[in-house]
């Protein structure tokens, strides 16, 4: 019987982690080289051992920490807002077609918009800078997750509606033992891809409109013309985005353990 240590273990040193650990090794071994040769179009690249430097002074700056807890604040306010109100209105298109006749020609026009073209509108009819981010946010990932589980309704087979029908089942039955589970991974999925564009779209307010955040370090540092901790704050969001990315899918691992099966 394995130990708590010995699976930890196990999977610190696997393969899979082992072949991550050596993808960064050599990226940063290019980025080197990259600098040094003096590349076209790419020497003014801080050297790595200039960035880690300064993200070794950043991480003992609370200002820094303070940065990446407004950021994620805002990503995860915006974010479950979006699924609280997407995920029920695209079971509901998905399911309805009377209601998807009244509702989808309107999300469909709307859907094609950038998010950040929200952002003139957010900023002028939201009453605070704070809440205009939290609606930049929540429109990163509304349309997404809707189209993500209309798509995952229409996938179920109609057979099994049929051939629960057949067996006794009533409407309630039919949603929450079949509708529901088997949109999981179509809803598992537009989260995971929603979450990515809403950092993108997180970066670009905090940038524009925030007070403090990921965002607005990195347009600061760049307005001091503070290459390195440009890159260290484009680091630092590339590491929160990974984070938040990892935890929906350990929430789909537990919400679908059928998958580990297969």
């Amino acid at each position: 019987m394995k130990t708590p240590r010995g699976k930890l273990l196990k999977k610190v040193f696997s393969a899979r982690t082992l072949r991550g650990l050596s993808s960064i090794v050599l990226f940063v071994v290019l980025w080197q080289l990259v600098v040094y040769l003096k590349v076209p179009y790419l020497q003014n690249l801080p050297y790595p051992e200039d960035v880690a430097s300064h993200g070794l002074a950043a991480a003992v700056s609370t200002g820094y920490w303070i940065d990446w807890g407004l950021s994620l604040s805002r990503i995860f306010i915006g974010f479950i807002a979006a699924q609280l109100l997407g995920i029920p209105l695209g079971l509901a298109i998905g399911i309805s077609r009377v209601f998807r006749g009244f509702t989808f020609p309107v999300f469909e026009i709307l859907r094609p918009i950038p998010p950040i073209a929200w952002i003139p509108l957010a900023i002028l009819f939201w009453p605070t800078r704070e809440l205009s981010i939290y609606f930049l946010v929540f429109i990163g990932a509304f349309f997404i997750i809707v189209i993500n589980v209309i798509q995952g309704v229409s996938n179920i087979s109609v057979n099994l509606k049929w051939a629960a029908f057949s067996l006794g089942a009533k409407p309630n039955d039919i949603f929450w033992r079949i509708l529901l589970p088997g949109s999981l991974p179509s809803i598992i999925t537009g989260m995971t891809v929603g979450m990515g564009v809403t950092w993108n779209v997180l970066i670009a307010a905090e940038m524009i409109a925030a007070q403090g955040g990921l965002g607005r370090t990195t347009w600061e540092a760049y307005t001091n013309h503070n290459i390195p901790y440009i890159v260290v704050g484009m680091v630092s969001i590339g590491i929160a985005g990974y984070l938040c990315s990892t935890l929906l899918r350990w929430l789909g691992e537990k919400a679908m353990p059928w998958k580990r099966k297969f």
